[in-house]
Order: structure tokens, then sequence, then C-alpha cells
């Protein structure tokens, strides 16, 4: 059925057709969570406001349509999709007020979970819940979810940390619990709604044997179901709705903001890995540990051991233990190192009585934490990375009480081998009882569908019946257990949970299906298709994990989105459909505005890198190969022409000043459809070519000056306050610090192949990084002097690939950190400086080390939040300026008191100046100005 024409009508006058999307790319692209169900929304609303919720939810009570609400998209059950109206947010709920030295944070369901922690980390706090995927979910999927995480419990997840929240009823009601105002209206308007719940909260305590059940589901990790512990725990109404709406999953309400309590983040920590030889005493274990000052303690079977045994920096030991081999990694934290060790010693003699099989002491370095955390995340994605193309990845999480959890852990393992499920692993959070499982699933047959059916049927029994266990601890209810709420709960609690729906979306509107359905195969319907599209990205399991760094998300499209529409695409070509239109849309969408910077695969539990795909779908449509050939010949007459078109354009400045110009170089650019760059005052100055002078034979340390295409040619900008170009100010700094600069031979003809791969030409990308490859062994006489090349993205794309030809390449944060900080004295400016880390620069896993030389250099330094890539890709930001302008559309408020910002490439450089409105320069810029010569 097709929307009312009546409720379209109404929200065009609401939302702007910018916002609104209706076509089949964008409906099923935004139709995707992180679950193995889709449904494809008729209509998909970008909304900026609490305003426009409230007329949307008005507008849609009065005509009974279906919406639903969503943040991240990373939900795992189901509860973010919609074959009706999915309202998605947008850019403006992102606020957030820190309260009381960081002791309360108010934030709008926007933030992600992270960047809240980042808040709060100079108080040395945090947010109670900590997901796995708290660099991707947002704080409204996070309160609704009520998720927890490894060290959270339930004692910190978001209903026991709740100080406060501001919502929206289904009748478009707004209440904010920390306002006097707006709860005496509230209370004036709604005095019925909350006599009801008060009449509900005195029957439910009333009734022994129900309110009993609810303190025992909770005292567990629970959220199956509606939160029905509010019932209980409050007496008052207001108290009991909005923590009803904790866990709520979009189906009582829209969270518009929450108040949290925070929690102390203890500074020291140490991480140990104990394997016993058997569950039974590594499930004894846990008992014991529960009264002991741990975090954290994870367990992992010998299953999931064994899916990570082969990764690099696992403990060899790994690959010998026994067959029924189970694992602890245990994290214990402390406000100071000293009460840290005298726990670490608590716990170990607590423990001393179990036999142990292997173990990792416990340690308090950085990296070997960061180790033996590996072994735990990597789990998830070392199953997804072996599945078989076509099949899905599920993660179910349930919790046995926990003096059960050796017969539970090992009764589900028995379910593993009787369905078949050979390659399921089972880790979890043992300290609450809370087991994740995971396993590969087919949705292509009747057989398979049969088998998972019969599957989630007896682990509902064991769990629910059996065991009185929860069968969703912290991934929500959703879609897949819906039909098993009842059955967990029993008739009189979910008969409850069915009154308070009712009670507060009477017409059903909010989420239907979700936590409550009245079908009771609901969990086999709609189950999400993954076919075969590509084999760089066929591994891809739609978490969601890689949209936050994507500078094109909400621009067009993200790297999920990406590839989820591509395999449509060739799932329809398969069937024979003309897919001809998609194609066309998929060009730009996908392809043009990719800007392929591969950020998306840091982010990635099996490591896609979604800009592969694009560059080589751009390598099939490439369809100008000899001029590509002739360009890689003759690259010093390409540079030629670059420099005659700067110049070109810098008369065109002086003739027609700067904002005409700016303004007729936008209105060609848009009619050449990017053919025409664009023009902006940030654009550079031509660089004559230089005239290098051949290298003295002093006794002078030597380095090779690789000078990158763009700086060879790019000069300051006219309003530039800097006019010495980045190639005479490296020059400087290098000489300042005492070394000997060398040139490359024949250097105007050199290349890294980075423009040639981002437009689909490999081949001769490639041919340009070997000529250079050859030429710079040559001027380091073999690999013995060190080459400093200046722009991070070139540095990049040569050092791929590198152990072979001895050559020792740097970018100019690994140079500068270890070669010229001990040769100079750093005086740091007063004046903040604005630093973008560029994408280059992350990949090279300098970003912190970029940051530390910021601080050498300036007393104030400022990183934007939430731009982690510009968007100029290259030349993207001349050819397709708004991706740019997308990716830094927060950046001038961010960067405003700022005198300079600093970067590593000089055309990120250009995009950074025009739409920060500071000057950015390369980072030698700054170091230069700062230091002096060390005297010796």
């Amino acid at each position: 059925m097709s929307l009312p024409a009546a409720f379209l009508d109404s929200v065009a006058r609401l939302i702007p057709a910018e916002r609104r999307f209706d076509d089949p790319l964008s409906t099923l692209a935004f139709g995707t969570d992180a679950s193995f169900y889709r449904l494809i929304p008729k209509l998909v609303i970008r909304v900026e406001s609490e305003d426009e919720v409230v007329a949307l939810l008005k507008l849609a009570q009065r005509v009974r349509v279906p919406v639903t609400f969503r943040a991240a998209g990373t939900s795992l059950s189901g509860q973010a999709i919609s074959d009706s109206v999915l309202i998605v947010l947008g850019d403006n709920w992102n606020g957030r007020e820190i309260r009381h030295q960081g002791q309360q944070i108010r934030l709008q369901p926007g933030v992600i979970g992270a960047q809240a922690n980042a808040w709060l980390a100079p108080f040395g706090r945090k947010i109670g819940p900590d997901p796995a995927s708290i660099n991707a979910c947002k704080i409204g999927g996070i309160v609704a979810n009520n998720a927890s995480g490894m060290c959270c419990g339930t004692a910190q997840n978001t209903y026991h940390t709740l100080a406060g929240m501001r919502l929206v009823l289904a009748d478009g009601t707004r209440l904010d619990s920390e306002d006097p105002a707006s709860v005496a209206a509230f209370e004036q308007s709604h005095a019925d709604l909350l006599g009801e719940l008060a009449r509900l909260a005195r029957e439910t305590r009333a009734n022994t044997e129900l309110a009993a059940r609810i303190r025992h589901k909770y005292r567990l990790k629970n959220t199956t179901g509606l939160s029905l512990n509010a019932l209980i725990d409050y007496d008052q109404p207001l108290d009991i709705l909005s923590h009803l709406l904790v866990g709520s999953e979009g189906t009582l309400g829209f969270i518009s903001a929450v108040t949290y309590d925070t929690v102390i983040d203890h500074p020291n920590k140490a991480s140990a890995l104990i394997v016993f030889a058997d569950v039974e005493t590594c499930c004894n274990a846990v008992t014991v540990l529960k009264s002991q000052p741990v975090s954290a303690v994870e367990l992992l079977d010998r299953r999931s051991l064994r899916s990570v045994q082969d990764k690099p920096g696992m403990p060899a030991f790994v690959q010998q233990l026994s067959d029924g081999a189970c694992a602890l990694l245990i994290e214990s934290r402390a406000a100071t190192q000293a009460l840290l060790h005298e726990q670490l010693a608590q716990i170990m003699a607590s423990l001393a009585s179990f036999p142990m099989e292997k173990q990792v002491d416990f340690t308090e370095d950085a990296k070997e934490n960061a180790k033996l955390w590996a072994i735990r995340k990597d789990t998830f994605p070392a199953v997804g990375a072996v599945r078989k193309t076509g099949t899905t990845v599920i993660i179910e999480d349930v919790t046995f009480p926990v003096e059960q959890l050796a017969i539970g852990v090992n009764r589900l393992i028995a379910l593993f081998d009787k369905h078949h499920y050979d390659e399921a692993i089972l880790f979890g959070h043992a300290l609450e009882g809370n087991l994740h499982f995971v396993f590969t699933q087919g949705f292509n047959s009747t057989e398979e569908v049969a088998r998972y059916q019969a599957f989630m049927d007896d682990v509902a029994q064991l769990v629910a019946v059996e065991f009185g266990g929860s069968l969703k601890a912290e991934h929500g209810t959703g879609r897949n257990m819906a039909p098993f709420v009842e059955l967990e709960w029993g008739s009189d609690a979910y008969r409850l949970m069915w009154q308070l729906k009712r009670l507060l979306d009477p017409n059903g509107i909010l989420n239907p299906d979700v936590v409550l359905s009245e079908d009771p195969q609901i969990h086999l319907k709609n189950l999400k298709p993954l076919p075969a599209a590509d084999e760089i990205v066929d591994k891809c399991i739609e978490c969601g994990f890689c949209e936050p760094v994507c500078p094109s998300k909400g621009l067009t499209l993200s790297p999920r989105q990406r590839i989820v529409m591509w395999r449509d695409i060739q799932a329809k070509k398969r069937a024979g459909s003309d897919t001809r239109e998609l194609e066309r849309n998929y060009q730009y969408q996908g392809i043009d505005t990719c800007a392929a910077t591969g950020l998306c695969a840091q982010r990635c539990p099996v490591g896609i890198n979604t800009g592969e795909l694009v560059k080589k779908l751009r390598g099939q449509a490439a369809e100008h190969v000899k001029t590509a050939d002739w360009l890689a010949d003759n690259f010093h007459t390409a540079l030629s022409g670059a420099r005659l078109t700067l110049q070109a354009a810098n008369g065109a400045r002086r003739l027609l000043g700067a904002p005409r110009l700016s303004r007729l170089s936008a209105s060609l650019s848009k009619l050449s459809h990017g053919r025409v760059p664009q023009w902006t005052p940030a654009m550079p100055q031509p660089l004559k070519a230089v005239q290098l002078s051949p290298a003295s034979n002093d006794a002078r340390p030597r380095v090779v000056y690789l000078a990158a295409c763009v700086s060879r040619v790019m000069g300051p900008a006219a309003a530039d306050r800097e006019q010495t170009s980045l190639l005479d100010k490296t020059r400087a700094l290098l000489e300042k610090a005492g070394y000997q600069v060398v040139f490359p031979d024949n250097q105007d003809n050199l290349c890294c192949g980075q423009p040639f791969a981002s437009k689909g030409y490999a081949e001769q990308a490639e041919h340009k990084r070997q000529e250079l490859i050859n030429a710079l062994l040559h001027a380091s006489r073999g690999g013995l002097d060190p080459i400093y090349c200046d722009t991070s993205p070139c540095t990049l794309r040569l050092v791929q690939d590198l152990a072979e030809t001895r050559l020792d390449l740097y970018d100019p944060v690994r140079f500068i950190r270890t070669h010229l900080v001990d040769k100079l004295e750093f005086t740091p400016q007063d004046e903040p400086i604005a630093v973008h880390v560029t994408c280059s620069t992350q990949h090279l896993g300098e970003s912190q080390a970029l940051i530390d030389l910021a601080r050498r250099c300036s007393k104030q330094v400022v990183i934007p939040e939430g731009i982690h890539c510009c968007g100029f890709a290259g030349d993207k930001g001349f050819t397709t300026p708004q991706l740019n302008a997308h990716s830094l559309r927060s950046l001038k408020d961010a960067v405003q008191y700022c005198s300079e910002g600093i970067s590593t490439s000089r055309t990120c450089e250009i995009g950074l100046s025009n739409h920060g409105g500071i000057d950015y320069h390369g980072l030698v810029y700054l170091v230069d100005r700062v230091t002096r010569a060390r005297t010796i």
C-alpha cells in the first residue's frame, strides 16, 4: 500500500525536498541497518529539529501512518527498519551540556557514544553504557535499546544512570522531565495517562508473583520486552514514564535528549588472559571473580579462540590449547597505580586454587593490553571473514544466571552441534552470565530458514524456560525475539507490556512489530539477502561501523550504503532486470562522490575498503587510456599545463576580482558537470618550475627531499599571509636542522601515481610509482639516505609494498618527530592552532604524533570534532566541490578562534582554508616559525 496523498502533501509542506527521499536507490540504502532483516521504506525523512518530529507524529497520528526512528542503524535485531516512514536524524542533534564538572551530561540523540566520552575525558568521567559499537552508535540508540557492554554490567546501563529525559509521545506531546514548566503542563494535559501508569504500578507491586519475576529478570542483563522494572522501581508516574522509554526501541515515543549521571573512568588499568582446561573450571572461576575488584571479565570458548589463533600478535600458545579449553580475559581498573597493584594481587590470590592451562599475566602496558583485547574484539569479524558469500553473520546474546553459566555454555555448544552450526563461536560478559554466540546463516532456501527456526526455538526453550534467563541481554528485542517475549516473561507480564504499548501508542503507529508483535512468524519474514557483488566487499555484514568517518555520508551514500546498492544492482542484473536507471543514479551517488580515501577500512570489522571497489568501477569505466599513457610519459608537460591553468586563474582574479571570479567559476563548474574546476579564494598561485642545484659534497648528513607534484606546482594563495612556497619552507627547515638537502633527478617528471589511481588507471599509476621508486633509490644512494616526502598522501602510496626496496621513506610528521625534534629548540606560540589529520596520516599511524607536534608548537591546539576526512580527495575539491563543502560544513565554527590551521597535504589545505575561514599550511610552516637550531 502506498502512503496517503494527504499525508505526503502535508509532509512536503513541512520538510524541504532535499530531506525527503522516496526514490528506489535512497529508500533501499536508508532501509538497511545492521540486522539480518530488510524492509524498504516508502518514504525516508531526515529531521533536523524536535518541532519537525512533533509535526510529523501529529500528521502520522491523524492518518494512522506507521513511523520508525533511526539514529546510527547499528542495531542488530531489526528495530531500525520500516516499510512505511523512516525518520532519520540529521546534523542538528549533536547538542551537549556538561554539568557539575562532568558528573552529569545532557545529550541529544545524534551524539556518537565515543564522542560523549571524549567530552567527559578531561573530567575523568564517562557515560555508563559501553557497547562494542560505541564508535558508531548514537545516544538515541543507546538509550532506546538500553545498550550496555563489556564493563557496564547492569548497574551502569542507561536505565540505572538516567537523570532526566526529554521525549515526544506518539500524539506529538513533549515532556522534559527536568523542566518544571514542561512537567506542570504535561501533568495537566495528560493527567489520565499518568493516573493509569500509577494504577498499573500499584497493581504490579501488589501482584507479588509478578513483582518477584520482574525483580529476578532484571537481576540479570535483560532487554527482552519493555522495561517493566520501571513499575516496581518507581512510584512517581513521570519517573515510570521516562524509565519505560529506556529500552523501548522507539515503540513508545521519541527521545530528544537524555541526561546521564556519569561514572568514573579510572586511568590505571591492567589486563590478563587466563586459560582453563574446561568450561566448568572457567565458569566456576567467574563465580569467584564476581566478588573481586574487576571491571570486565570476558569468556571465550575454544572455538572463538581458534577463530583468531592465526592472527598476527596472538600469543603462540593459543594454537596448542586443548579442545575443551575456555579462557577469561580479565581487566581491573583503579584510581591509582598502587591501588591497582593491590587489586591485581587480590584477584590472582582468589584464582590460586583453580588449575590453569595457560596464562598471560596482568600487564599495564597499553600495547600489550590492546593485543589481549584484540583477541576478544576480533572474534566476531573472524567469523564474518570466513563465511560463504551470500550468507549473513548473526550475533545473538543471551543471559544465564551466573551460577548456572557452566551448564548453560555446554548446553549451547550442544545446540550448535545438533543444528550443524559448526563455525559458531561463543564469548561474552561472563560476570553477568551474558553470552554472545556468532554463527553464519543463509536464508536462500526454505531448508535454511527452517534450520534457523528450529535452532532459535531450541535456544528460546533452553534459555528462557529451562534456565529462566534472558533471550536478549543487551542487543534489544527487535523483530527476531518479539515472538518469544511471552514465552520468556509469561502471560501476565506480556499482557502488561501490551497495556503499556496501547496506553502510550493507542493507534500502534510507533515501530510496529518491534518488541511486541502479534505475528508469531515475524522473526522469519523480510530476511535480508546478501548477494555476491564483488570480492572486495562480499564480506560486508552491513554493520555501519564505517559510516562516521565517511565524508559523503549525508550528502549521498555511506560505504555501507554503497555496498548495499551495488549488491542490489548486481542481483537485479543476474535476475535479468533493467538496472540502467539505478546505475545512472549510482554513478553520482556511489562513484563520483566517493573520496576513496579508505578510512572506512579502519573502522570495518573485516577490513573492507569500499574505496577500492569504487576505484575498480572507475577503472572499468575509464575510457581515456591513451591520454593516461601520454600523461604518464609526459608528466612534466602536464605539470606545465597545470601551472598555465593556475596562471590564467590568477590573471582572471586580478582582472575580475575574487568575488566575481568565484561566482562565475561556480556557474561554469556546475554547467560543465565539474569538468571546469571551481575557483575559490584559497586557490593556489602557480609556482615556477624549480631549478635545483646539484648536491654538494659537504659533511652534513643528507636527506632526499621528494617534493610532491602539487608542491612543485601550487604556491600559496594570493591572500595567504604566508607567501613562501612549501618547497622553499621545507628546504629551509631541513637545512636549519643541519641537513644537506638532495633532490631526485628529473624531478618534474616524477609522480607517485596517485592521480592515475584515483581515476581508475591502475596500470599507469603503478608505472609512475615504480619510476619514482627507482629515482629515489638512485638519489638516496641505494637507500642509504632518508627520504622526506612533503605530502602524506604521496607517502602513503609509496610505502605500500616497500619492504624489498630498502627505501627509508618518511612523511613530514614521522621525519620531524624522529629526525628534527632533537636538533631544534621549540618555543611554543600563544596563538591557537587548528589541526587537520589527513586520511593518509591516519593510515600511516601518525595521527597522535601530529597532534603531539602541534602541542609542542602551540599552547592551544584545536582538533575539530567529527571531521575525519576533508573530502577534497585529490581533485574532488575542484570537480565535485559539494563533497568538500559537505565534509567541512562544521569546520568554520570549530576553528573560529584559531589563527592558523596545519595539515600535511597541499590539496587538503585548499579546501580547509576555503571552508575554515583561516589559512591552512603544511606542518613545516608552524615548526619553522617556533624553532631555532639547537646549539651543541
